[in-house]
């Protein structure tokens, strides 16, 4: 009996101890995680289903990029949005699934950007998809920071797929001779172009377009030329719905919008760029159908409002169902 009473004992005192730690262990603090969820987000425009894929985020200098734009015209744009230099700075791709096709527009960066990009086809699998599914890649334009992800070493990164870009683009970065002509900082993005698109040049597998029009049913290329000699916009119908890849249209979100006219370092030519920016803006404030936008704040999905002499990004409302 006496054994009996001192096993109790000596289990309560244990009871007692465990729940002591276990009330320390609750009010400690947690440490913290620092990252966000799986960078997809999907919505539907028609029957179409349009997945926007993070690639990850970079710090980029908008005083920068924005070559023309005042010191204190930029500080009083990016305090309208409690922003401040750099800015963290979005690149995001975008997979459209019509049914019958698994269009992906833009790769992402691959290995050609830093350490804090590459994440496209990461995000592409945890939105539930393979890279060998996609059947076409459509390139915006031929930046690095674009068509990095269409490797996967020096291999192709998605095998079954066709690559199309505007011939224009092509010419323009394919050619040794261009790169020859460069300036040494800029060799670098043709070396990239170049080393991206072998392994689909070599298999047959690169279909450069050559003027607007349907590529699958239910998305089309719309030229778009001023960032780059061929850049192209991808747009998405059906069912009277209607979304626009605009790819490098704009970057400097809190400041291009209400200032379409601010022009851009890495525009090849600034005049176009700003001609094409004005003309996308209006276009789709007047049609009030949905936007996508490589470098604005993921997932780049939103609507145009004019307002005033600009206009206001709309982004999409959040749903868990699309």
């Amino acid at each position: 009996m006496m054994n009996l009473r001192f096993l109790r004992t000596g289990m309560m005192a244990i009871a007692t101890v465990a729940a002591m730690f276990v009330a320390d262990a609750a009010s400690a603090a947690a440490p913290e995680v620092k990252t966000n969820g799986p960078g997809f987000y999907r919505v539907l425009v028609g029957d179409i289903e349009v997945t926007a894929l993070s690639d990850g985020t970079t710090n980029l200098p908008p005083e920068k990029l924005l070559t023309d734009t005042k010191p204190e015209a930029l500080k009083k744009a990016l305090d309208k949005s409690y922003l401040k230099s750099p800015i963290e700075t979005s690149f995001n791709g975008f997979l459209v699934n019509t049914g019958a096709k698994l269009v992906l527009v833009d790769t992402g960066a691959g290995k050609f950007f830093g350490p804090t990009l590459g994440n496209l086809a990461a995000n592409l699998k945890a939105a539930g998809y393979q890279p060998e599914q996609v059947d076409e890649v459509y390139i915006t334009h031929f930046h690095s920071d674009h068509i990095g992800g269409l490797l996967d070493g020096d291999k192709a990164a998605f095998p079954n797929a066709v690559v199309r870009a505007d011939k224009r683009e092509a010419d323009y970065w394919l050619s040794q001779a261009n790169k020859d002509k460069a300036p040494k900082d800029r060799k670098d993005s043709f070396e990239h172009a170049q080393a991206a698109l072998k392994p689909y040049i070599d298999a047959g597998k690169f279909k450069p377009i050559d003027g607007d029009g349907e590529l699958v049913p239910g998305v089309s290329s719309h030229a778009s030329f001023g960032h780059t000699p061929g850049h192209t916009s991808y747009v998405v119908e059906s069912k009277g719905q209607k979304l626009v890849v605009w790819g490098d249209l704009i970057h400097v979100a809190a400041v291009q919008f209400e200032h379409p006219e601010a022009k851009m370092f890495f525009d090849s030519d600034s005049k176009a760029g700003i001609e094409q920016r004005k003309k996308a803006y209006g276009d789709a404030a007047k049609g009030g159908y949905l936007v996508a936008g490589a470098h604005i704040s993921f997932p780049g999905l939103g609507r145009v409002r004019a307002e005033g002499k600009g206009y206001v990004w709309v982004p999409v409302n959040y749903s868990v169902v699309h």
